[in-house]
This record gives structure tokens, sequence and C-alpha cells, in this order.
């Protein structure tokens, strides 16, 4: 697989296959890839390394201690080695999502006890967003299960985004696929920053999702930068993939043109119901490796340690810490599923003498 500075732009492809979810048992079930509409061009060029997968793969392979090194000695030329961002995310529209990722305990495809909701109101986003500002969160993420919002959609959570930006946090959102003016709209409410993961290597993402493609993903990617709006974007590891595909997805972030500010690491939350519910346990190390290798291939990213550290330990935690993540998600609920609650996350931080980041506003 070769990759470029421009990967957002790549060709996409049509082709029919049987998907087999990574799940132990599941049925197979037939995979169409469909070209998207129209795949936006990118306005601006930037100039940056291009990584190889071999070269990715090579990092991840390096002896333990050789790999914190490097990892920690690029944390400490751009970030404060010791100061931790303190992201909140609330589910303001839960479940109901067509899609069939396998991880996703959102999706009508599976049945995860999960109840379809509405948009949650102006008001109650404020407050939980007051709470999360006194809670000491910097930046509040709302995310809503849809495939792809429709216009009146977007409109409703550009006012979610203004009651947001009034408690001076940063604002955040991920909403599925963005169409031509979406991202223009939440710009223009003030949205700070664009959640849209790409979740695994190209080569493996049929094999946990099936109603979309990977050049969807990049379509979107480039529609929120076109607009101006930073972008936070990240995968899952642990979802039965190699080291090599494990390479690949984070080829693929770095080779973003601009690589995202924000890069969110998540160790697979396995819910019963969802196809990758038995799913074997990766290597803790192997997890810390992966985000020692982000940090080395996007030094300036927030390297965010989001979902599963609920069942790392604190020791793990403590090592993705050196390994270079200096941003978590803050809050006793990621979506749908559990988090470390605040008490817990303040004593670790307190233990390992980190400081969280400074409030906005």
């Amino acid at each position: 697989m070769s990759h470029t500075a421009h990967a957002a732009q790549a060709t996409p492809t049509t082709h029919t296959r049987t998907r087999t979810p990574a799940g132990a048992g599941a049925a197979a079930q037939p995979l169409q890839f469909h070209p998207p509409r129209s795949s936006p061009v990118a306005r601006h060029a930037v100039a940056q390394r291009v990584w190889t997968v071999a070269e990715v793969q090579a990092l991840l392979e390096l002896p333990f201690s050789e790999l914190m090194y490097q990892a920690q000695t690029v944390h400490r030329a751009h970030f404060d080695p010791n100061q931790v961002e303190l992201a909140t995310l609330l589910s303001v529209k839960t479940g109901g999502c067509p899609e069939d990722c396998g991880y996703c305990p959102q999706s009508v495809h599976f049945d995860t006890g999960v109840e379809a909701g509405k948009l949650m109101a102006v008001d109650q986003v404020r407050e939980a967003a007051e709470r999360a500002k006194t809670a000491g969160a910097t930046r509040f993420c709302m995310g809503a299960a849809w495939r792809a919002p429709k216009d009146r959609d977007v409109a409703a959570v550009a006012e979610l985004v203004r009651a947001v930006k009034d408690t001076g946090l940063e604002a955040c959102c991920t909403l599925g696929m963005l169409d031509e003016g979406h991202a223009e709209l939440l710009r223009e409410a003030g949205l700070d920053y664009y959640n849209h993961n790409l979740d695994t290597a190209p080569d493996f993402y049929g094999e946990i999702i099936s109603t979309r493609d990977f050049q969807d993903r990049l379509d979107t990617l480039v529609r929120v930068r076109n607009a101006g709006i930073s972008v936070c974007c990240g995968g899952i590891v642990g979802m039965g993939e190699s080291r090599l595909q494990r390479a690949g997805l984070i080829a693929e972030l770095a080779n973003l043109a601009p690589y995202p500010e924000s890069v969110p690491i998540n160790h697979l939350v396995k819910v019963a119901g969802t196809p990758l519910a038995e799913q074997p346990d990766l290597d803790p190390l192997e997890f810390v490796r992966t985000i020692a290798v982000a940090r080395i291939t996007m030094p300036t990213a927030r390297v965010r340690l989001s979902a599963g550290r609920q069942s790392m330990g604190d020791a793990v935690q403590a090592l993705c810490f050196v390994a270079g993540a200096n941003s978590i998600f803050y809050g006793e609920k990621l979506l749908t599923t559990p988090n470390p609650d605040v008490d817990a996350d303040m004593a670790l931080l307190q233990r390992l003498g980190m400081k969280p980041a400074r409030a906005v506003g």
C-alpha cells in the first residue's frame, strides 16, 4: 500500500465481497461498497513528511524502551509532558443509527439494549457544558448517532454549538458524514473541531463496517478542512486487526494533509450484542505502542487516550501518558459506554504529578 500526503483524495473503489465481522461465529453478509456521490477536492496543499506503512510498522516493532524514548522525546519537543487536556463527551442524540459498525451499541442492526432517542434540547446541553467546565474540562464534544445528518439536523446542532461556545468551552461534534455546506454552517456557529474517525486500516475496514466505505470518511474530512474547522480523527484498536493493519491506520492518519489536530486512540469496548463482543483482548502494551507511534508520526497533535480506559488500569494509562498521550475524555460516560469517574481521574493525575490544561474563557 502506498501513501501520499494527500491521502484524503484517494480514488474510490467499487467492489462486492463477503463480510464476516471480526466477532467469532458471525454469519457472512454480502458487502457492497458504493462510490461516493462526489468526492470533494482539498483546497490547500500541505508540505509534511509522508509515512509508509512499512516505516510505521518498523516503529511499532522497536524494542519497547527505545520506542518510549523516541515518543517521549518528540512529545517534550512540542508539549509540556506533565499537562493533559480534559475533554467531555456527551451523546446529544442516542441510538437508532442505520450503520452496522461492528463495535457500536447504537446500531439498529444489533440488540444491545440502547434505545433510540431524540436530539437533546439546547438548555440541557448548555447545563451539561457548564457542569463539564466546572469539573475542569476545556473542550465539550457532542455525538449524535446519525449516518449523515439532514439539513434540519445540522441547523439544530448549530444551536447546540452556540450554547456550548457561550460557556467559554471549545466545541466539537461528531454527527456522521457531512454533505456540502454542512461544515460551513457548523463553522459559522463557532464549531472548533469536527470528529470523524477513520476507525481502522483501509484493508480491514470492510471486516468492521459494510454500510459505508473508507472513501466516505475521507470525503467528510476534506469538507471539514475546506470549511476551516480543525479535525479530530483517530481510530479503534483491538478489533482483531493485525499489527500491520494498525500501522496502516496510523499511516493513513499521519498522511492526511495536514494530519489531525486531535487524534483519539480508542481501545475497543466490548458491548454485549455487537459482533465484536467476544473479541479477544489486545495486549495492553500493544495499545501503548500504538499511542507512542501516533505521537511520533503526528508530533504536534493532541493524542487522546480515549475509549477503553476503564479496563486499562492506572499503570497502563500512566504508560500511555509517557508514550505521548496528552488528552483524555473526562466524565463518567462516553456516549453509551462507561468511563472512569472524575474523582478517579483527578486522583491518578495527582499521583503522576500531572495537571490539567488550563481552562479556556
